[in-house]
């Protein structure tokens, strides 16, 4: 990956607002149709200036006047909040108590840094390809679970930009939901409990809910490689004895025993899942759901609770850049969650440098062209590594918009009914 100079940013994020960034389809998206009178007008946006300068509570009319002021600030970073009663850049001059956040997806934020207890290869900011498995994992567990346990279409998956990912489920219903509603959801998807003091993080019984077992399955794919091999998590007794700690002492005798003859983490968790197994017939603590537990606790997605139950809660918006990596927040394609690479992905260098090379090529053809010709002009984004995100981007606005027509559709037919 090229390497990215945090100097040059101011530079090229003018560039980027400027030519770059989806305004016409990040527009689209608020709006929602503008089956909703307000609804874009009444949304929060925040922008993180140069110098961590941060300003709330701003709105905008249109399409047009998002786009001006974005290209007036070139914020470095931008977060998207609720939609409330009322203009949020009219909030101070609204009675007290008046102005309430009313709506807002339903968002889920995982990073990495909530591993760290967990994950051997890095720590804090930094990730690698043997820990991202983990944000894969979680990917596949949340998502699943959104859409078969709950029912959600319409989910789309972002990248932040430097060591996790965002959710934003954006079903009509689900913007809606009440704050205890939202907890609940999350409440439902978490099963890692406990803060650093807590070893044993999570608790099975016998009675396995399908949700877990579903999310068993899912980790089992990729069990072996990432926690076996790449973590290596049984290599030594320091690590194995963090291991041990998540199981009944009444075992630990014969795992030390069993782990100091293996010879690779490979042999050992094969060991403690056939002395696990045979334990099981004499001993009613030990069962299945151990070896479950160890999985769970090393694989299972932490969410952010706050993040997802509040409702005026603000994340980083999609197509934002991250000031600290350059890279640009994108969509990711659920159909290729396992082939996503965050190394890979454009950086603002890399699309402001894309956009150079074509430029100078392009001045060469223009001046032979006609102004008719000119407008009917490729979008700029097109022409860079920009492109396929943002074409996965518009696969999700179509499935939202054909969603809403199909929903018109079936209220106008329930009304000619009757």
């Amino acid at each position: 990956m090229e390497s990215f100079d945090p100097a040059e940013l101011p530079e090229l994020l003018k560039l980027y607002y400027r030519r770059l960034f989806p305004y016409a389809q990040y527009y689209r998206w608020l709006n929602y149709g503008g089956v909703v009178k307000n609804y874009f007008q009444h949304r929060e946006f925040s922008f993180t200036l140069k110098d961590d300068i941060y300003i709330r509570y701003q709105s905008f009319n249109n399409q047009n006047d998002l786009e001006k002021e974005m290209q007036k600030m070139n914020p470095y970073k931008i977060d998207i909040g609720a939609v409330y009663s009322h203009r949020p850049n009219q909030h101070n001059t609204v009675k007290l108590g008046a102005f309430q956040a009313q709506e807002k997806e339903l968002v889920f934020d995982i990073d990495m840094t909530d591993y760290d207890d967990v994950r051997r290869c890095c720590s804090s900011a930094d990730i690698c390809s043997k820990c991202w498995t983990l944000m894969t994992m979680a990917i596949r567990i949340i998502d699943r679970a959104l859409k078969e346990d709950f029912g959600f279409k319409h989910r789309l998956w972002v990248y932040s930009g430097r060591r996790g990912v965002h959710c934003w489920v954006c079903d009509e219903s689900v913007r809606k939901l009440s704050s205890a509603v939202r907890s609940g959801i999350v409440e439902y998807l978490s099963l890692v409990k406990g803060g650093q003091d807590v070893k044993k993080k999570v608790h099975l019984s016998e009675k396995i809910h399908p949700f877990v077992r579903r999310s068993i399955n899912i980790i089992k794919k990729y069990f072996e490689k990432y926690a076996l091999v790449d973590q290596d998590i049984l290599e030594n007794k320091e690590n194995w004895d963090k291991i041990l700690a998540l199981v009944p002492e009444a075992i630990h005798d014969d795992l030390q025993k069993g782990f100091q003859q293996s010879h690779s983490s490979l042999q050992r968790w094969d060991y403690l899942r056939k002395l696990v197994s045979s334990q099981n017939i004499k001993n009613d603590k030990c069962g299945p759901w151990l070896e479950w537990e160890i999985m769970l606790q090393y694989c299972f997605p932490r969410l952010d609770i706050n993040v997802s139950k509040g409702i005026n809660h603000l994340l980083k918006s999609p197509f934002s850049v991250h000031p600290k990596t350059g890279r640009i927040s994108v969509p990711i394609d659920l159909h290729k969650v396992d082939q996503f690479d965050p190394f890979t992905v454009p950086t603002i260098s890399s699309v402001c440098r894309e956009l150079d090379v074509i430029s100078t090529g392009e001045k060469e053809k223009e001046e032979n062209e006609t102004e008719s010709e000119i407008k009917h002009k490729i979008r700029d984004y097109k022409k860079t590594s920009l492109a396929p995100y943002i074409k996965v981007f518009e696969q999700f606005l179509e499935n939202l918009e054909r969603s809403r027509k199909g929903e018109l559709l079936k209220k106008s037919d329930l009304e000619k009914d009757f």
